[in-house]
């Protein structure tokens, strides 16, 4: 049996696949101990075989600078790469703009006189004398965890290796994170960034991991999401915890991916709405994967699935501020005290607006389990009809126009500003929230087609479960394309193969069950950044693929960035070498022909639509549904997960895999 477990903001989500049949369930989580939701939705069933878990604890200790008290080890010289970072402005017109502090704070940003060159060559040694003199520093500040970043160790990590090992032997309490086995990236900050950052959560993120597994069954191997989409053991976790910065919402990616690929719709917008954030992301026919990511403003290059996230969920607090406007979010409810209808909350949130339009059941509320209270969300959203001076129908209409403009912005972040036209894309919606406002969405972005899978609620969870195990790894190449040679980097492909077999054999892995998947970083000469570019799925490497790769660089460069210089040398600028295996199969799906006329369970006034007043809108529950129901709209449809609103003109069908396909419906 097979365990995947997202744990949200407000709920943790249980997917469990067991000898082809899959069950679900959510609990509300438990952020003061993450791991209290999740050991005892265990307790209730069998041991799994293996627990795939979704984490946001390496996320929160970042967003809420929570970490570790962590210090830098760097070149004489370089001890403010940090607080300087890049000049980039993240909101061009804003007058008051402050930086967040560094994760490392002053003090504790050490130096060593050495210094090594970009070719190799060591021009001032390494002295132990100066690394043992820090020492009743680190221990003066009582320094958990220590980043260690030296500059152009990406080519030459003697120096950092010493460094570590000293350090190691005076404390072995230490956790030291050293940057040449993390990222090999030469940029001096982005590198010491992500050292600091897996430096910063790593106690963090070992402590949680050791209690989690001293807590579970023996019999049951856990495995930790990564941001990649793909899954790791806890030792790897434990080494490399920054490469579970956006562990939760790659999970849901790459279930959301499978659906729409089961379905016909391979080119797919993701849509993931939980109880405090959305993020979206962009499938082009495959999984959209990115050397790196940003979170709480920095960045982490580590592999990732390409995704964007904005603070818009069902837990998002409304607000008029004092201009008279109404916002809502990115600030949450989250879990404690909860939206209004919970009924702890006070403050007006996306949750109880649709309470109030009754487009969210107050006895459907995960399976009728967790009943909502109707006159407390109503006396939250009537706060804000009347600082608006509207009616409560109003604003509560009002918090919704508002809060899917903001999901509106953040998918044309994903599509229009890369060349992409929505219209062209399956809109896949899920979390507990998503087939709430989908279709309002599509409508908004000229979307003509939504997915909502057959577990909405949880498909992070199932993505999870199913989620193939991958591990990668990258060299450092600056140099022109038309030089690379086919033995120069079959070479290199030697080291990261060795290099990935033996982490895998490390976390329990049989390396030859794994495929390859080469990479190269290449870009115009002259240019900063970089296009990933794929060079072949063997760890060989030809001639013929290293000369077919160009015209690949110059084909993506013109779809990312409208144009190609084909008379412009291109540079190579690092190599990714990634080994996964197989991906678990979803279950298949056995459901009965319909022998009687579907019929809604019962009738109610509602407001499904963007309109000001009600309409009779039919209930159904979805564990009811068949393959090749239709239901027009306007509808809603119930069940443990999440609910699914049809608005007027839209219609929906039930797949034969029990996944709805929503389309516009011309009644005439």
């Amino acid at each position: 049996m097979r365990m995947g477990v997202d744990t949200g903001g407000t709920f943790t989500d249980f997917v469990m696949l067991h000898n082809g049949q899959l069950h679900i369930a959510k609990r509300l989580s438990t952020p003061a101990n993450p791991a209290a939701a999740l050991l005892a939705e265990v307790a209730e069933h069998s041991a799994p075989d293996i627990l795939v878990h979704g984490t946001t604890v390496a996320t929160n200790a970042l967003l809420e600078r929570r970490g570790a008290i962590t210090a830098l080890i760097t070149t004489q010289g370089f001890a403010d790469v940090l607080a300087i970072g890049r000049g980039d402005r993240p909101s061009l017109y804003d007058l008051h703009q402050t930086r967040a502090e560094p994760l490392v704070p002053d003090v504790l940003r050490l130096v060593v006189p050495e210094r090594t060159t970009h070719d190799r060559q060591v021009i001032k040694p390494l002295d132990d004398a100066d690394v043992v003199a820090l020492f009743p520093i680190l221990e003066a500040h009582a320094v958990e965890a220590i980043a260690i970043c030296l500059l152009h160790s990406s080519v030459n990590h003697a120096h950092e290796a010493r460094i570590a090992e000293l350090l190691q032997r005076h404390n072995p309490a230490w956790h030291i994170s050293v940057s040449h086995l993390i990222i090999t990236e030469a940029r001096e900050y982005e590198r010491t960034v992500t050292t600091v950052v897996n430096a910063y959560i790593a106690p963090v993120m070992e402590r949680y991991l050791s209690y989690l597994a001293t807590q579970l069954p023996p019999a049951t191997k856990l495995r930790i999401m990564a941001s990649d989409g793909g899954s790791m053991g806890v030792l790897g976790a434990t080494q490399l915890p920054a490469r579970t910065t956006l562990s939760g919402p790659a999970g849901g990616i790459v279930g959301a991916y499978r659906v729409a690929a089961a379905v016909g719709y391979p080119r797919c917008i993701t849509f993931d709405m939980g109880g405090t954030s959305t993020d979206v992301a962009l499938c082009d026919g495959y999984l959209p994967r990115s050397s790196g990511s940003a979170v709480g403003g920095l960045p982490v290059r580590m592999p990732s699935l390409d995704i964007h996230t904005v603070g818009a969920g069902g837990g998002s607090l409304a607000l008029i501020d004092p201009a008279g406007a109404l916002r809502v979010g990115p600030q949450s409810a989250g879990a404690i005290p909860g939206p209004a209808c919970y009924g702890v909350g006070t403050q007006a949130t996306v949750t109880d607006a649709n309470v109030v339009l009754g487009r969210l059941r107050s006895d459907a509320f995960l399976g009728g389990a967790m009943p909502l209270d109707v006159h407390r969300a109503e006396a939250a959203v009537s706060v804000i009809a009347t600082a608006a001076a509207s009616g409560l129908i109003e604003a509560a209409l009002g918090i919704m126009q508002v809060i899917n403009a903001a999901m509106a912005r953040a998918v044309r972040t994903i599509s229009v500003e890369r060349g992409h036209n929505p219209k062209e894309f399956a809109l896949v919606a899920f979390g507990g929230a998503g087939p709430l406002h989908a279709a309002h969405l599509a409508d908004e972005l000229g979307i003509e087609r939504v997915i909502i899978p057959r577990f909405p609620g949880v498909l992070s969870a199932l993505g999870m479960a199913s989620a193939a195990v991958t591990r990668s790894t990258s060299r450092p190449i600056l140099g022109l394309h038309a030089t690379l040679t086919e033995s120069a980097l079959n070479q290199l492909l030697t080291e990261t193969s060795a290099e990935l077999a033996s982490a895998l054999r490390s976390d329990g892995e049989d390396p030859r069950l794994f495929t390859h998947d080469v990479i190269l970083a290449m870009r115009y000469k002259g240019q900063v950044f970089e296009l990933d570019v794929p060079l072949c799925t063997v760890p060989r490497c030809t001639n013929a693929a290293l000369q077919t790769i160009a015209e690949q660089f110059h084909t993506l460069h013109q779809r990312r960035y409208g144009h190609a210089m084909r008379e412009r040398a291109i540079e190579v600028t690092m190599l990714t070498h990634r080994m996964e295996n197989e991906p678990v199969g979803l279950p298949s799906v056995a459901a009965d022909a319909r022998l009687t006329m579907l019929q809604p369970q019962q009738w109610v006034d509602a407001y499904p639509d963007d309109a000001n007043h009600a309409n009779p809108t039919a209930i159904y529950a979805r564990d009811h549904l068949t393959v090749a129901d239709v239901i027009d709209g306007p509808a809603i449809l119930t069940q443990l997960d999440a609910t699914t609103i049809i608005p007027t003109g839209w219609r929906a069908v039930v797949a034969p895999t029990l996944d709805i396909i929503m389309t516009r419906h011309d009644e005439s």
